[in-house]
């Protein structure tokens, strides 16, 4: 598996790689996988919705020698001095940082706009500036908006339902004419449904994984949108650190100035979702009261299906995803009643 071999050349070929939105789910993760590495790691996050906790979850993480490779700069993305200033001395961006969510961008789209747009051109053009190897960045599966194509091909893309979207789908534009005009080594990576470990359970726009496991652990109603049989991708955290470190590290130009679906390649629906969860949680917690769901109105922005087609990334990268939701759900499941009890 390529993915291992990687790993082992790191291991023994230490770089610098900046981390955008370090403080955040995904990005936290990233930077605990690259220190274990071996990797110098510089990172940036404004604490808009990251927190704090997420860096001492790192620290906790990795060895004292590990943690010394570790920088944490303190800024934002919409300020380009701070871009200018992060990006000096970097072989690798992963770029992280951005407003998530469909429905936060319908209530603030002039905000999602000015980080996820703008941020985005000022890492770009500073990574570009400053002669950064490789640039690295999260898009989104909303970018397929109302395409009911099944599973969803790079290629082919519909009506975009949100600003999120838009903002996604610029990314990918800036992207690719940066890699024309310029020679960037730059790669999209299309996330479907992200889930796992230090995924914020709380607030408005909580993802629906952790946001359940958390609303029934704290004896909660949980709710359901539209009938359940809407369906998503979800992937694992596991799999998405592997597809970041694979295009991190290619040295196949085919894969410069595209954009991959990063997925494990099936779907569930959000009936079945809730299902497993329940039961995972009573294999840990026998005696847990668990309510009915309660269903409510579709959420506005959302599409019905989400599928991704994952033989691009699996020819271009040789990602091969190592972790499917059952296994996901099992190691999220027992992280999230673990941080429950190292809270109390």
């Amino acid at each position: 598996m390529k993915y291992n071999r990687i790993k082992n050349d790191l291991i023994k070929k230490p770089q610098t790689w900046l981390v955008t939105g370090v403080a955040g789910f995904i990005g936290s993760n990233l930077a605990e996988r690259l220190l274990k590495l071996n990797q110098k790691v510089i990172s940036l996050d404004n604490f808009s919705t990251g927190h704090i906790y997420n860096l001492e979850h790192i620290k906790n993480s990795v060895t004292p020698k590990e943690w010394e490779n570790f920088t944490f700069v303190e800024g934002d993305i919409t300020d380009f001095e701070t871009c200018q200033k992060i990006t000096k001395n970097v072989d690798i961006v992963l770029h992280q940082a951005a407003l998530g969510s469909v429905p936060r961008s319908i209530d603030n789209p002039i905000l999602t706009n000015h980080s996820n747009v703008t941020g985005f051109l000022n890492i770009l053009t500073a990574s570009k500036d400053n002669g950064v190897k490789r640039f690295v960045y999260a898009s989104s599966s909303s970018v397929y908006g109302d395409s009911e194509e099944l599973p969803k091909v790079e290629m082919r893309t519909g009506n975009l339902l949100s600003p999120y979207a838009v903002t996604k789908y610029v990314n990918e534009l800036y992207m690719g004419v940066f890699q024309k005009c310029y020679g960037m080594e730059a790669i999209g990576l299309r996330y479907f449904n992200v889930f796992g470990k230090r995924q914020d359970p709380n607030g408005a726009y909580a993802a629906v994984i952790p946001k359940w496991i958390g609303q029934i652990l704290n004896g909660e109603d949980v709710f359901i949108n539209g009938d359940g049989e809407t369906s998503r991708d979800f992937t694992y955290i596991e799999n998405v650190i592997q597809a970041n470190i694979l295009a991190g590290t290619t040295e196949n130009p085919k894969a410069f100035g595209e954009a991959f679906n990063t997925a494990i390649g099936g779907r569930e629906t959000l009936n079945n979702l809730y299902s497993a969860i329940v039961n995972g949680l009573k294999e840990n917690l026998p005696k847990l009261e668990i309510k009915e769901a309660i269903y409510r109105d579709f959420r506005e922005g959302d599409i019905r299906h989400s599928n991704a087609n994952i033989d691009k990334i699996q020819e271009l990268l040789e990602y091969q995803p190592t972790h499917s939701l059952e296994q996901g759900l099992k190691e999220s499941i027992a992280w999230y009643i673990n941080d429950i009890k190292r809270e109390k």
